[in-house]
Parts: C-alpha cells; sequence; structure tokens
C-alpha cells in the first residue's frame, strides 16, 4: 500500500470568530488540517466546519490565552497529539475599552498580543520544525504606525488608555517588534516569521461598544468582510512574501516601524517572562 501524503497543517489562534474564522474555512476549503486553539467553541450553522471537525481535519484545543495554566495544558495536549506544523497563525488578540490586568498580573493586551504568541511559537517550534512550510505569522495592526512614543515599562503597565494608540497600539507595535528581532535566529532554524496588519474588517471586535466613535462611519463604508483579512493573512504565509522574513507587512507593502530599536529589548524582555513564568526557570 502506497502511503498517504501528510495534509499541510496549520495551527489557528483565534479561530472560530472574525478574521480568523474566515482563514479557518478557507484552509480547510483548499485541503488543509486546521488545529483550533481558541477560548470558546465555534459557531453553528457551517457545514463544512463541522464535517472537517467529524472527519478529524479540524481539531480543537481550548484554552483563555490570557491565563498561562490554561494555555500550558492546551499546548502540552496539542504537542503530546500533533505530529508536525506547516503555519503558525497567531491571530487571537485582545481589544478592551480600558486597562485590565492578566491572571499573571500584566496588563492585558501586553499578555495577549504580545507575550502570548511568543509563548505559543515557542512551544511549538519542534512542530514547526517538521514540517514543510515552517512559517509563523502574527496579526498585528497599523494602529502600530499611531504611536508617537515607546515606553518598555509602560508597554508592560500602562498608566492611561487611548483607544487604539494606547495599550493595543503599543502591544501591537511590541509584537511586531519582536518579530523582526527574532526572526535571524528563527530563520537560522529554517523558520520565517512576519507580522501583518490583516485591513480593516467588519468584526465584532471592530463592532463592539469600545470601538472608537470616530472610526464607526468609516467601518461601515470601508471596512471589508472578514474573508479579506483572512485572504491577506494567508498571502504573508504561503504567498508572495515567502523568503522574506521578519517584516511587518501593512497594505501590501514591507512597511518599517518606528522605536525598531527597542526591538532586542521587548524580546528579551518576552522570552523572561516565559522562561521564568511559564517553564519555570531561573531568570
Amino acid at each position: 500500500m502506497v502511503a498517504q501524503p501528510l495534509a499541510s497543517t496549520a495551527l489557528i489562534t483565534g479561530a472560530n470568530s472574525g478574521v480568523g474564522f474566515e482563514l479557518t474555512k478557507h484552509l480547510l476549503g483548499q485541503g488543509w488540517d486546521v488545529i483550533a486553539l481558541i477560548r470558546s467553541d465555534f459557531p453553528g450553522g457551517e457545514p463544512a466546519v463541522g464535517a472537517a471537525r467529524a472527519a478529524g481535519r479540524l481539531r480543537v484545543y481550548t484554552a483563555d490565552l490570557s491565563d498561562f495554566a490554561q494555555l500550558k495544558r492546551a499546548l502540552q495536549a496539542i504537542k503530546a497529539n500533533e505530529s508536525r506544523l506547516d503555519v503558525l497563525f497567531n491571530n487571537a488578540g485582545a481589544a478592551i475599552g480600558g486597562i485590565a490586568s492578566s491572571p499573571q498580573g500584566r496588563e492585558m493586551h501586553y499578555e495577549v498580543n504580545t507575550v502570548v504568541p511568543y509563548i505559543i511559537a515557542m512551544e511549538l517550534k519542534p512542530l514547526l520544525v517538521r514540517g514543510e512550510l515552517k512559517t509563523i505569522v502574527n496579526t498585528s495592526s497599523n494602529a502600530l504606525l499611531l504611536l508617537k512614543a515607546f515606553d518598555l515599562d509602560l508597554l508592560e503597565r500602562p498608566t492611561a488608555y487611548k483607544p487604539l494608540s494606547g495599550p493595543y497600539g503599543a502591544s501591537k507595535l511590541g509584537l511586531s517588534l519582536w518579530t523582526q528581532a527574532l526572526a535571524p535566529a528563527l530563520r537560522a532554524e529554517g523558520i520565517e516569521i512576519r507580522s501583518v496588519n490583516p485591513g480593516g474588517n467588519k468584526t465584532k471586535m471592530t463592532n463592539s461598544a469600545h470601538f472608537p466613535l470616530w472610526l464607526r462611519p468609516i467601518r461601515a463604508l470601508f471596512f471589508s468582510h472578514p474573508s479579506k483579512g483572512a485572504a491577506l493573512i494567508d498571502d504573508v504565509a504561503r504567498g508572495s512574501w515567502r523568503g522574506t522574513t521578519g517584516v511587518f507587512v501593512n497594505r501590501g507593502r514591507a512597511t518599517p516601524t518606528r522605536f525598531v530599536q527597542h526591538g532586542p529589548a521587548v524580546l528579551d524582555k518576552v522570552r523572561a517572562i516565559y522562561q521564568r513564568e511559564f517553564l519555570g526557570q531561573a531568570a
């Protein structure tokens, strides 16, 4: 009997809503297997998603990503049950209308948008090395371009809230900064990493009460169905950006980020949190 080739496999955080849900359906439609790391279950009413799940092509692991205890259990289960991974889509994010703390005591935007994607990447790196594409795509935001100043201490513990250009934009900047800083080391292991702005999409996040009032007319007129954002993210993973690493892709172009000199410090910070709090290693 001739062995059947293994299906390409992607892991998507936040796979059950918005852009992540559209990306999940898109990849399943192209014959991929999808590993979903999500906080709550998939919505009903999608026969193709249900069929993929019943066939074992959509495999679901649940965790509140802001809670390291839950995240650790989910990642351990993934590593125990999955054999390889072609693309990791760090897509889930936090956008809340104020400042809140994670179970570990850090500001929630920073924890979910900056720290957790690094932890997931490091924990799943052995699976990526065994895959074919060996690619990480971090979902960022063009809100990072609004920042006029950057302070590493305020990134972790902000003292004031502003929509977009406050903790949310700073946390997405932190994500793109460590993405760039880590890229050379990952390339040496055969792994490519990029961050991407998926554009304005009509999702629950952009329809929430804390979404800026001045942007709501723009959302109604110009924001796209989340399938467009999913296509942008997929292109950054599997399309024209293959062979390029460390870049922030915004509106189809590699876009320089400000404060790039702080990238190594952001990387050192998230690495220290991972080692000390997630792995329990001494600093």
